[in-house]
């Protein structure tokens, strides 16, 4: 069974996300963007809603987050009002695109998801604020590419 998985793993491929996205309006020197995609008949949101439903593992990665951020006054709540996907709160949103997420104090990111040519496309936009999001993001960057990869997983299939 996991050989199974890994080859279909395989149809995810890391790309450049869509020159179109608003999220590029967002980027600046020292922040870091990166992107997949996956063939997908699937539209923006229900790529997201797909795609950012946490399996198990990935929920108790979080919760672990959550318990080890929050005597640093991190968030780790999701909103209580307005359109959100999972934890993320929704920022933007057309017929191609959806952006998800939120200003922290160490860290602003956001998520896009966004249909292109038969495939979806996802980045993750991060700009640290200071030495503890760097921090944080060098932390989290090996399970944020595994979350992202099996998100994806997930919506192509």
């Amino acid at each position: 069974m996991f050989q199974i998985e890994e080859i279909i793993m395989c149809l995810v491929n890391k790309s450049s996300h869509p020159l179109e996205s608003r999220i590029w309006l967002l980027v600046e020197p020292g922040d870091f963007i990166d992107g997949y995609s996956v063939i997908s008949g699937r539209g923006a949101r229900e790529a997201a809603e797909k795609g950012l439903t946490m399996p198990l593992w990935a929920s108790l990665l979080l919760k672990l987050r959550n318990l080890l951020v929050k005597p640093f006054g991190l968030k780790t709540t999701r909103p209580t009002s307005g359109d959100a996907i999972g934890m993320f709160p929704v920022t933007y949103e057309n017929g191609r695109e959806i952006i998800l997420g939120m200003p922290d104090k160490h860290l602003d990111f956001r998520i896009s998801v966004m249909r292109e040519d038969g495939r979806i496309h996802m980045a993750t936009w991060v700009h640290p604020k200071n030495v503890f999001g760097r921090l944080y993001l060098a932390a989290v960057m090996p399970f944020h590419i595994l979350i992202v990869r099996s998100a994806l997983h997930r919506i192509g299939t």
